[in-house]
């Protein structure tokens, strides 16, 4: 094995058919300056053979090779020894849950099962509904059903327009549609809602695998288990393992097939008071949890009432929100998700020996009452009775249907598992992919694993939650952004600084809506706080930043589902947020958001830099997303996916003058030095004391790292730092960021009086 992981930073990697390339060999260029900059390990996004053109490469469409448009085997064989030789090491991120199907030709797994169904060697390969139409598998690929009439033969293809099937030997006389019905196979309208697989949530393009089959399993993972037996990876990094069958089932065999000194991290994402089941055999998870409790204490909550009265003005009731959430589960499982709950169903009814015709919806309310992704971790075998027994007592009618499904869940299998899949899918549709986008009083924290009704995260709350993954889980990854945060770190940054100006936010926002009156006020004050996220400090509006501001607003305004949505989009509306976007972008509003940002902006910086620095040494493993050792403005992908330049990067570490990266280099170089401490050390918590002292949050790591950073900035500016003292240990004390020396008792005016944190090293002389 190579090299222990330290810390990480997530590269984007991509073919030349995306668009633009960034392959192994761009990677291994970049590795003096990873190297410069104290990364130990790079962290590659899914290398595995994707769907031709993908952007991300989370459609694998051939597990068994790495892509050809990366730089193949060969490419990886390369970027492995070049960062060896420099001893550093790879994380890889591997996609078990499904495959992209999105174009069949691609996939040979995928297009054998649909040109010889059930006897295909691949059919246990992945989840498909084989009842739902006579043993023939569900495609919803048409616009219509009508479009069967228009499908022609073209000789061992059925093809439509681009779409082009295979057809089972010996059956293609005939004419199109006479062809189809001998298939395997049934294509079907995408409106019906009916599927014959089990998706990644709701995204027909990429089908779930059976990886609870042994010889599934064997077959997905051949080439990641070579990576490992030839030295080429130290880690992995799984992606959504909550929708497999088993998902603790399926990590003990990967530990078993990468062996006891790998590092696996899984995306987990857990709820606010859930615990990570402490039985895995893995380091942890990608770093939510890590993610809401670090940008979590910059939020100042004294800004809650004003803000919840600005959203209230606007006429979203804020104490509804639970209520809101419970009808948009319940219309994830039974609208967007409605075949998987057919399915599941069945599969009770099958099971328990009968049926209701209230189970439908008995599914749905008792979805309602369960807030994690799934709970049949044994750590959390208590979640299911308790839901079992709220959805109860809210609707006794329920009683009967509950009987049944608890009949069926008794005998474990089938029924179980599936319900389990569908929570989580109900889950992420209902929470991450709509709630978060109606959700406007301080967009920050509408981010994975968040919980924006809780207004921040305190002190002591932040405290416990590092001492105990200290000790639990102290090689969990730690990050502020990843591929899929709804914002980049910067942007929540700046947007949470609103948490400390809510009367002068209100004030603006106020006058904008008369300058430029949104077509909706919710709408409005949800987009404000993201044009304000990202609002360049210049102010100058360039093609590149409109384009990307009305990107993301369809995408937010479709997410949310209020007026308009993706799969019935009201061109009206989206046409009057477009315009008002351009008339934000070219009016007046622009001098006046230009005027905030310039105003407000020293505070956002201060709680960037200070929640980069605590992401960076807070118990756990860091990872530096693509990019992010600068200032960086990103939104939701595809934002967060452009070109990143390095020459900047390159440059700026050399000077060492950008604030952000002389905390993020000097923070990783002193990782390196003290790999025990860091990896094994005790978190424990320092207190300042004075009138200022609720504006430090500071912690030692073992026997010798301090860090010390400011919040609540803008009070702060107000009434100064005053009497404050940070509370030094014994010993003589050195900022690795300034070069000042500090012993004992140390004013906090003048800890502070270079950047707005420290990150201290006891001095062994």
């Amino acid at each position: 094995m190579g090299f222990p992981v330290l810390s990480s930073y997530r590269l984007q990697l991509r073919g030349a058919s995306s668009g633009f390339a960034f392959t192994f060999a761009d990677a291994e260029k970049l590795l003096d300056y990873l190297d410069d900059l104290g990364v130990t390990h790079l962290y590659l996004s899914p290398i595995l053979s994707p769907t031709e053109g993908s952007a991300h490469g989370y459609d694998v469409v051939d597990p068994t090779t790495v892509s050809a448009e990366l730089g193949g085997p060969e490419g990886l064989a390369r970027l492995s020894a070049a960062a060896r030789a420099r001893g550093m090491g790879l994380v890889v991120d591997i996609v078990p849950n499904h495959v992209g199907v999105d174009k069949p030709q691609q996939n040979p797994w995928w297009w054998d099962v649909l040109q010889h169904g059930r006897d295909s060697a691949y059919a246990r390969y992945f989840d498909i509904d084989w009842d739902l139409s006579d043993g023939r598998i569900v495609l919803p690929v048409l616009g219509s059903d009508d479009d069967v009439a228009d499908l022609t033969v073209d000789g061992d293809l059925l093809r439509l327009g681009d779409l082009a099937f295979p057809i089972a030997p010996g059956t293609g006389d005939g004419t199109g549609p006479e062809v189809h019905d001998r298939q395997h196979y049934r294509l079907v309208g995408w409106k019906n809602g009916v599927v014959g697989y089990r998706r990644f949530f709701s995204i027909t393009s990429l089908a779930g695998l059976r990886q609870e089959d042994r010889a599934v399993f064997d077959a997905c993972h051949a080439e990641v288990a070579r990576w490992f037996r030839e030295g080429l990876v130290d880690g992995v990094r799984i992606d959504h393992p909550d929708g497999l069958s088993n998902p603790g089932g399926y990590l003990v065999w990967l530990r078993e097939l990468v062996g006891d000194q790998a590092w696996i991290v899984i995306e987990k994402i857990l709820g606010v008071d859930e615990a990570l089941e402490p039985t895995l055999p893995i380091a942890g998870t990608t770093g939510y949890d890590v993610l809401r409790e670090v940008g979590g204490v910059f939020v100042d909550p004294q800004g809650k009432p004003a803000l919840t009265d600005l959203v209230g003005s606007a006429g979203v009731d804020y104490e509804a929100m639970p209520a809101l959430l419970a009808e948009l589960k319940i219309k994830a499982a039974t609208d967007t998700l409605g075949s998987e709950l057919s399915r599941l169903r069945r599969s009770i009814a099958a099971t328990a020996g009968g049926d209701d015709p209230l189970l439908p919806d008995t599914i749905a309310a008792l979805l309602t009452n369960i807030d994690v992704y799934r709970s049949d971790y044994p750590g959390l075998a208590a979640l299911l009775p308790a839901a079992l027994a709220e959805t109860e007592a809210a609707q006794p009618h329920l009683g009967p249907a509950l009987q049944i499904l608890a009949a069926a869940l008794a005998r474990g299998g089938e029924p179980a598992t599936r319900l389990q899949q569908l929570c989580g899918a109900v889950t992420a549709k209902a929470v991450e992919d709509c709630l978060f986008y109606r959700d406007a009083r301080l967009v920050s924290l509408n981010e994975v694993g968040g919980e924006p009704h809780r207004f921040g995260v305190g002190a002591a709350e932040f405290h416990q939650s590092a001492a105990t993954r200290a000790r639990l889980w102290p090689q969990t990854m730690t990050t502020l952004t990843t591929h899929d945060t709804k914002r980049g770190e910067d942007v929540r940054a700046r947007i949470g600084v609103l948490s400390q100006v809510p009367s002068l936010w209100a004030e603006f926002v106020s006058r904008w809506e008369s300058l430029a009156p949104p077509p909706d006020r919710a709408t409005g004050q949800f987009l404000w706080q993201n044009i304000f996220g990202v609002w360049p400090l210049g102010g100058e509006v360039t093609p590149q930043l409109r384009d990307r501001l009305h990107g993301y607003a369809e995408k937010a305004i479709r997410e949310a589902a209020w007026h308009t949505t993706w799969n019935d989009p009201d061109t009206e509306f989206e046409d009057a947020v477009h315009g008002w976007l351009d008339r934000v972008l070219d009016g007046p509003v622009a001098n006046e958001l230009t005027k905030l940002v310039g105003q407000l902006n020293p505070h956002a910086a201060s709680d960037a830099l200070g929640q980069k620095l605590l992401a960076l040494t807070v118990p756990g493993v860091p990872d530096v997303y693509q990019g992010t050792e600068l200032w960086d403005d990103s939104l939701v992908d595809p934002d967060n996916r452009r070109e990143v330049d390095y020459e900047v990067r390159r440059a700026a570490l050399n000077e060492l003058q950008h604030p952000k990266i002389r905390v993020v280099t000097t923070a990783l170089r002193l990782r390196r030095a003290h790999p025990d401490t860091f990896l094994h050390g005790d978190y424990i918590p320092v207190l300042a004391h004075g009138d200022a002292s609720e504006h430090v949050l500071a912690f030692r790591r073992g026997e010798d790292i301090l860090v010390a950073v400011t919040r609540w900035t803008v009070r702060l500016k107000d009434i100064g730092w005053g009497n404050t003292v940070v509370p030094l240990p014994e010993g003589s004390w050195t900022d690795t960021l300034s070069g000042a020396v500090a012993s004992g008792p140390t004013a906090a005016a003048q800890l502070f009086s270079d950047l707005p944190v420290v990150l201290l090293e006891r001095d062994r002389g």
